[in-house]
């Protein structure tokens, strides 16, 4: 169905609005573990048109409206027979007035999860009214069927079929009921079927079950997160039959999703299992740099080490001592908001007895260094010859300077201060 192509031109029109929020569209066509570039077009006064290419193959489409782009899209399905008429909001989000694809998709989905929500009301409220939890049951099981036959021979059938889901036969405690959910997810979920693939469905549907498939009992974080390592575990032998590349794109979303919820060793257990030893590896090099970069500098990580002279007597940063705080400064002498920060600094050093600062300068050649740098001697100073190929500014990724890493009495990385007023404000904390 993915690969059906359209011979007569379509488009995509509507209204945004507040219009003046509102400037371009651009349309991503998914496929499996990535998108591809299609059409963009202005929005002037709220109103745009998207026209597709003839030859537009029919699938699911990203419409990005801002950026950054992984954060303002939305998707929509277009099958090359018909034209799409939408309105957008950023409140309401997205309506579509015309397409029968899209039209019966989001029915079914809003529906369905107003029923989940419902079935969530039932338990949570302990009610014994059993009238009420056959209802529910009996809605849901009519409007899986009436959906199957509406969507038939659209893609939206697959989307349907795919998010069939349990169906009790009798009334069942809440545990029974999600441990029945949990054992049957996969049932109706093909995760070789290449429309759900080139969609954002399949991998949302398979990161709800990394993170949502739990036992109801209190969890200590660590237990939490030993369970959806074991529920990772299972993604991955459902995968078998999946190509390289639908792998790591599924293992990558995990691992994002996981880091920026600071499931850390969750994350960093999909990258050691899964991502570094994917044979898509080697074609995936800046993401896993990336990965090694966040893995390296997250929050609650030792900072990795920095070695000094002074005079005949060599330092670590690991070895410094007698002291509750340590900040790492990444400065230069060639930078102007450097020059003006870093004497403000020394000035405030003073108000704060139990905290060092390292100050790495990151130069060219040891000419001014050493000018600007001996007038803050309450400092410890590192050259970094090699600016921004450095070997600390590569170890520390930065990317401009002045740059701040407040590191707590056994070196761990507590903050990452973007300003000089961001510094003093988490030292006052």
């Amino acid at each position: 169905m993915v690969s059906c192509i359209s011979y007569t031109q379509h488009s995509i029109s509507g209204t945004f609005s507040p219009a003046e929020d509102f400037s371009w569209l651009i349309a991503y066509r998914l496929k499996t573990g990535t998108q591809v570039y299609v059409v963009d077009t202005s929005i002037k006064d709220g109103n745009f048109k998207l026209d597709f290419p003839k030859d537009a193959i029919a699938g699911t489409y990203r419409l990005v409206y801002a950026v950054p782009q992984e954060e303002f899209y939305f998707d929509v399905l277009y099958n090359g027979k018909e034209d799409i008429e939408l309105t957008f909001n950023m409140d309401q989000g997205v309506q579509f007035l015309t397409s029968q694809e899209n039209i019966l998709f989001n029915t079914y989905f809003n529906k369905f999860n107003e029923l989940q929500q419902q079935l969530i009301g039932y338990y949570t409220k302990g009610t014994n009214n059993e009238e009420a939890y056959y209802q529910i049951l009996n809605e849901y099981v009519n409007i899986q069927k009436d959906f199957e036959v509406k969507t038939e021979g659209l893609l939206a059938n697959e989307f349907v079929k795919a998010n069939k889901m349990y169906v009790p036969k009798e009334v069942e405690s809440i545990q029974d009921y999600i441990g029945n959910i949990k054992a049957s997810y996969f049932k109706y979920l093909d995760l070789k079927n290449p429309t759900l693939q080139a969609s954002g469905y399949l991998t949302d549907k398979l990161a709800n079950y990394v993170f949502t498939s739990l036992p109801l009992s209190e969890q200590t974080k660590q237990d939490t997160e030993k369970i959806m390592q074991e529920n990772v575990d299972t993604v991955f032998k459902k995968l078998d039959g999946t190509t390289e590349t639908y792998k790591f794109h599924v293992f990558y979303t995990l691992w994002t999703q996981s880091s920026g919820t600071q499931y850390n060793d969750l994350a960093e257990y999909i990258y050691t299992s899964y991502l570094k030893t994917s044979s898509e590896a080697a074609n995936n090099k800046e993401i896993l740099d990336n990965i090694a970069i966040y893995n390296r500098l997250r929050i609650g990580v030792k900072a990795p080490e920095i070695e000094w002279s002074k005079g005949k007597e060599s330092k670590k940063l690991s070895t410094l001592d007698g002291y509750e705080n340590y900040l790492l400064v990444f400065w230069s002498s060639t930078c102007g908001h450097c020059l003006k920060e870093l004497p403000e600094l020394h000035k405030t050093i003073g108000d704060y007895t139990k905290l060092k600062v390292i100050a790495i300068g990151l130069e060219n050649d040891d000419f001014s260094w050493k000018l600007e740098s001996e007038k803050l001697t309450h400092f410890e100073h590192v050259i970094s010859l090699g600016k921004w190929t450095s070997t600390y500014a590569k170890l520390y990724d930065i990317q401009a300077t002045p740059s701040y890493f407040i590191l707590n009495k056994n070196k761990e990385i507590i903050a990452k201060p973007e300003t000089y007023n961001a510094v003093l404000t988490a030292l006052k904390d």
